[in-house]
Protein backbone atom coordinates (compact mmCIF):
# COMPACT_ATOMS: atom_id res chain seq x y z
CA UNK A 1 0.00 0.00 0.00
CA UNK A 2 1.40 3.35 -1.05
CA UNK A 3 1.08 6.89 0.24
CA UNK A 4 -1.00 9.67 -1.30
CA UNK A 5 0.04 13.31 -1.47
CA UNK A 6 -2.65 15.94 -1.97
CA UNK A 7 -0.58 18.71 -3.51
CA UNK A 8 -1.59 22.28 -4.26
CA UNK A 9 -0.42 23.20 -7.76
CA UNK A 10 -0.75 26.91 -7.05
CA UNK A 11 -2.59 29.54 -9.11
CA UNK A 12 -1.39 28.48 -12.56
CA UNK A 13 2.24 29.14 -13.42
CA UNK A 14 4.33 25.97 -13.19
CA UNK A 15 7.07 27.67 -11.18
CA UNK A 16 4.64 28.82 -8.49
CA UNK A 17 4.29 25.33 -7.05
CA UNK A 18 6.15 24.78 -3.78
CA UNK A 19 9.57 23.14 -3.76
CA UNK A 20 8.12 20.22 -1.77
CA UNK A 21 5.29 19.80 -4.26
CA UNK A 22 7.68 19.73 -7.22
CA UNK A 23 9.97 17.23 -5.45
CA UNK A 24 7.10 14.87 -4.72
CA UNK A 25 5.84 15.10 -8.30
CA UNK A 26 9.28 13.97 -9.41
CA UNK A 27 8.94 10.84 -7.27
CA UNK A 28 5.35 10.05 -8.24
CA UNK A 29 4.25 6.82 -9.87
CA UNK A 30 0.79 8.20 -10.66
CA UNK A 31 -0.54 11.78 -10.86
CA UNK A 32 -4.27 12.45 -10.82
CA UNK A 33 -4.62 16.10 -11.83
CA UNK A 34 -7.27 18.79 -12.10
CA UNK A 35 -8.35 20.33 -15.39
CA UNK A 36 -6.97 23.74 -14.41
CA UNK A 37 -3.44 22.45 -13.85
CA UNK A 38 -1.12 23.91 -16.49
CA UNK A 39 0.39 21.24 -18.81
CA UNK A 40 3.92 22.46 -17.92
CA UNK A 41 3.24 21.47 -14.30
CA UNK A 42 3.15 17.81 -15.32
CA UNK A 43 6.72 18.06 -16.61
CA UNK A 44 7.78 17.79 -12.96
CA UNK A 45 6.59 14.15 -13.10
CA UNK A 46 8.23 12.79 -16.28
CA UNK A 47 7.97 9.12 -15.28
CA UNK A 48 4.49 9.15 -13.74
CA UNK A 49 1.27 7.97 -15.29
CA UNK A 50 -0.98 11.02 -15.70
CA UNK A 51 -4.73 10.76 -15.16
CA UNK A 52 -6.98 13.77 -15.83
CA UNK A 53 -9.79 13.91 -13.27
CA UNK A 54 -10.73 17.58 -13.49
CA UNK A 55 -14.03 19.40 -13.37
CA UNK A 56 -14.88 22.35 -15.60
CA UNK A 57 -18.09 24.36 -15.32
CA UNK A 58 -20.55 23.39 -18.05
CA UNK A 59 -18.35 20.59 -19.38
CA UNK A 60 -18.33 16.82 -19.02
CA UNK A 61 -16.31 15.98 -15.91
CA UNK A 62 -15.36 13.16 -13.56
CA UNK A 63 -17.75 12.47 -10.68
CA UNK A 64 -16.18 13.03 -7.26
CA UNK A 65 -16.96 9.51 -6.00
CA UNK A 66 -15.14 8.07 -9.01
CA UNK A 67 -12.14 10.34 -8.37
CA UNK A 68 -12.06 9.05 -4.80
CA UNK A 69 -12.07 5.46 -6.05
CA UNK A 70 -9.28 6.16 -8.55
CA UNK A 71 -7.08 7.64 -5.81
CA UNK A 72 -7.64 4.67 -3.53
CA UNK A 73 -7.06 2.16 -6.35
CA UNK A 74 -3.83 3.92 -7.35
CA UNK A 75 -2.55 3.81 -3.76
CA UNK A 76 -3.23 0.08 -3.58
CA UNK A 77 -1.07 -0.49 -6.65
CA UNK A 78 1.71 2.10 -6.38
CA UNK A 79 4.12 3.51 -3.80
CA UNK A 80 3.76 7.26 -4.46
CA UNK A 81 0.47 8.72 -5.66
CA UNK A 82 -0.05 12.44 -6.19
CA UNK A 83 -3.47 14.09 -6.32
CA UNK A 84 -2.57 17.43 -7.92
CA UNK A 85 -5.15 20.11 -7.21
CA UNK A 86 -5.30 23.69 -8.49
CA UNK A 87 -4.51 26.42 -5.96
CA UNK A 88 -4.52 25.06 -2.41
CA UNK A 89 -6.09 21.64 -1.72
CA UNK A 90 -7.95 22.87 1.36
CA UNK A 91 -9.79 25.75 -0.32
CA UNK A 92 -12.77 24.94 -2.57
CA UNK A 93 -11.02 21.74 -3.64
CA UNK A 94 -13.26 19.04 -2.09
CA UNK A 95 -10.17 17.71 -0.33
CA UNK A 96 -12.24 16.64 2.67
CA UNK A 97 -14.09 14.05 0.59
CA UNK A 98 -10.84 12.63 -0.77
CA UNK A 99 -9.22 12.54 2.66
CA UNK A 100 -12.27 10.78 4.06
CA UNK A 101 -12.08 8.12 1.34
CA UNK A 102 -8.38 7.54 2.07
CA UNK A 103 -9.01 7.30 5.80
CA UNK A 104 -11.80 4.77 5.28
CA UNK A 105 -9.45 2.68 3.11
CA UNK A 106 -6.68 2.92 5.73
CA UNK A 107 -4.29 4.67 3.33
CA UNK A 108 -1.66 7.09 4.60
CA UNK A 109 -1.71 10.56 3.07
CA UNK A 110 -0.18 14.02 3.39
CA UNK A 111 -1.45 17.45 2.34
CA UNK A 112 1.05 19.81 0.69
CA UNK A 113 -0.34 23.36 0.59
CA UNK A 114 -0.21 25.62 -2.45
CA UNK A 115 -0.67 29.29 -3.28
CA UNK A 116 -4.36 30.00 -3.66
CA UNK A 117 -5.48 32.11 -6.63
CA UNK A 118 -6.62 35.07 -4.49
CA UNK A 119 -3.05 35.75 -3.37
CA UNK A 120 -1.65 35.54 -6.88
CA UNK A 121 -4.48 37.69 -8.24
CA UNK A 122 -3.70 40.40 -5.70
CA UNK A 123 -0.10 40.30 -6.88
CA UNK A 124 -1.26 40.49 -10.51
CA UNK A 125 -3.24 43.71 -10.00
CA UNK A 126 -0.67 45.03 -7.49
CA UNK A 127 -3.32 45.59 -4.84
CA UNK A 128 -2.99 44.26 -1.32
CA UNK A 129 -5.91 42.24 0.00
CA UNK A 130 -5.42 44.10 3.28
CA UNK A 131 -4.64 47.80 3.44
CA UNK A 132 -4.03 49.90 6.53
CA UNK A 133 -7.05 52.05 7.25
CA UNK A 134 -9.04 50.53 4.39
CA UNK A 135 -9.19 46.73 4.61
CA UNK A 136 -8.60 44.77 7.81
CA UNK A 137 -10.49 41.62 6.79
CA UNK A 138 -10.82 39.37 3.75
CA UNK A 139 -13.53 36.91 2.73
CA UNK A 140 -12.97 34.15 0.19
CA UNK A 141 -16.27 33.00 -1.25
CA UNK A 142 -17.60 30.89 -4.09
CA UNK A 143 -20.88 30.65 -5.92
CA UNK A 144 -21.05 28.64 -9.11
CA UNK A 145 -24.73 29.50 -9.37
CA UNK A 146 -26.63 32.72 -8.77
CA UNK A 147 -26.04 33.52 -5.08
CA UNK A 148 -28.71 33.76 -2.47
CA UNK A 149 -29.11 36.86 -0.34
CA UNK A 150 -27.99 35.14 2.88
CA UNK A 151 -24.69 34.06 1.34
CA UNK A 152 -24.09 37.58 0.06
CA UNK A 153 -24.84 39.14 3.45
CA UNK A 154 -22.20 36.91 5.04
CA UNK A 155 -19.53 38.63 2.93
CA UNK A 156 -20.55 42.15 4.02
CA UNK A 157 -18.58 41.86 7.25
CA UNK A 158 -15.34 41.64 5.25
CA UNK A 159 -13.65 44.71 3.79
CA UNK A 160 -12.26 42.79 0.79
CA UNK A 161 -14.13 39.95 -0.88
CA UNK A 162 -12.79 37.52 -3.48
CA UNK A 163 -15.29 35.36 -5.35
CA UNK A 164 -13.99 32.16 -6.90
CA UNK A 165 -15.95 30.62 -9.79
CA UNK A 166 -18.19 33.68 -10.01
CA UNK A 167 -17.78 34.53 -13.69
CA UNK A 168 -21.21 33.49 -14.96
CA UNK A 169 -23.10 34.93 -12.00
CA UNK A 170 -20.99 38.12 -11.70
CA UNK A 171 -23.88 40.54 -12.43
CA UNK A 172 -26.10 38.77 -9.87
CA UNK A 173 -23.33 38.83 -7.26
CA UNK A 174 -22.75 42.55 -7.82
CA UNK A 175 -26.43 43.49 -7.74
CA UNK A 176 -27.10 41.55 -4.56
CA UNK A 177 -24.06 43.14 -2.90
CA UNK A 178 -25.45 46.56 -3.81
CA UNK A 179 -28.92 45.60 -2.57
CA UNK A 180 -27.36 44.36 0.67
CA UNK A 181 -25.56 47.64 1.32
CA UNK A 182 -22.28 47.77 -0.64
CA UNK A 183 -21.73 51.10 -2.37
CA UNK A 184 -22.30 51.00 -6.12
CA UNK A 185 -18.98 52.82 -6.55
CA UNK A 186 -17.02 50.03 -4.80
CA UNK A 187 -13.96 49.12 -6.90
CA UNK A 188 -13.83 45.71 -8.56
CA UNK A 189 -10.81 43.98 -10.07
CA UNK A 190 -11.23 40.90 -12.24
CA UNK A 191 -8.26 38.63 -12.87
CA UNK A 192 -8.49 35.97 -15.54
CA UNK A 193 -6.10 33.00 -15.99
CA UNK A 194 -4.05 34.27 -13.08
CA UNK A 195 -0.24 33.93 -13.33
CA UNK A 196 -0.35 32.23 -16.75
CA UNK A 197 0.66 33.70 -20.13
CA UNK A 198 -3.08 34.19 -20.76
CA UNK A 199 -3.54 36.44 -17.72
CA UNK A 200 -5.76 39.49 -18.17
CA UNK A 201 -7.10 42.04 -15.71
CA UNK A 202 -10.06 44.41 -15.74
CA UNK A 203 -11.03 47.12 -13.26
CA UNK A 204 -14.50 48.62 -12.95
CA UNK A 205 -17.10 49.50 -10.33
CA UNK A 206 -19.62 47.26 -8.61
CA UNK A 207 -22.41 49.09 -10.45
CA UNK A 208 -20.78 48.44 -13.83
CA UNK A 209 -20.34 44.78 -12.91
CA UNK A 210 -24.04 44.56 -11.98
CA UNK A 211 -24.96 46.05 -15.37
CA UNK A 212 -23.08 43.24 -17.09
CA UNK A 213 -20.31 45.40 -18.52
CA UNK A 214 -17.66 42.78 -17.76
CA UNK A 215 -19.44 39.84 -19.38
CA UNK A 216 -18.40 40.53 -23.01
CA UNK A 217 -14.78 40.86 -21.83
CA UNK A 218 -14.69 37.60 -19.88
CA UNK A 219 -13.41 34.47 -21.62
CA UNK A 220 -15.70 31.51 -20.80
CA UNK A 221 -12.79 29.08 -21.27
CA UNK A 222 -10.58 30.68 -18.59
CA UNK A 223 -10.90 30.74 -14.78
CA UNK A 224 -11.45 34.16 -13.25
CA UNK A 225 -11.69 35.81 -9.84
CA UNK A 226 -13.83 38.76 -8.78
CA UNK A 227 -12.05 40.98 -6.24
CA UNK A 228 -14.35 43.50 -4.57
CA UNK A 229 -13.52 46.24 -2.08
CA UNK A 230 -11.94 49.64 -1.55
CA UNK A 231 -8.49 48.05 -1.38
CA UNK A 232 -8.72 47.44 -5.13
CA UNK A 233 -9.07 51.11 -6.06
CA UNK A 234 -6.70 52.61 -8.62
CA UNK A 235 -3.13 53.05 -7.42
CA UNK A 236 -3.35 56.82 -7.96
CA UNK A 237 -5.75 57.07 -5.04
CA UNK A 238 -3.31 55.23 -2.81
CA UNK A 239 -0.52 57.57 -3.87
CA UNK A 240 -2.65 60.60 -3.16
CA UNK A 241 -3.51 59.21 0.27
CA UNK A 242 0.14 58.57 1.08
CA UNK A 243 1.03 62.10 0.02
CA UNK A 244 -1.70 63.51 2.28
CA UNK A 245 -0.35 61.44 5.18
CA UNK A 246 3.16 62.81 4.60
CA UNK A 247 1.88 66.40 4.46
CA UNK A 248 -0.19 65.92 7.61
CA UNK A 249 2.80 64.40 9.46
CA UNK A 250 5.02 67.28 8.36
CA UNK A 251 2.46 69.87 9.46
CA UNK A 252 2.03 68.13 12.82
CA UNK A 253 5.81 68.07 13.36
CA UNK A 254 6.08 71.74 12.51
Amino acid sequence: MGKVYLIGAGPGAADLITVRGARLLGAADVVLHDALVEPAMLDYAPHARKIAVGKRCGQRSTAQHFINKQIVDAALAHDVVVRLKGGDPMLFGRADEEMRALEEAGIDYEVVPGITAALAAAAAVKRSLTLRGVSRSVALATKSRAPDTEAIRETLNADSVVFYMGRDSAPDIAQQLIDAGRAATTPVAIVEACSTPRERTLTLTLEALAMGEAQPWLDPTQPSLLMIGRAFAERASAKAGAERERRDAFAHAA
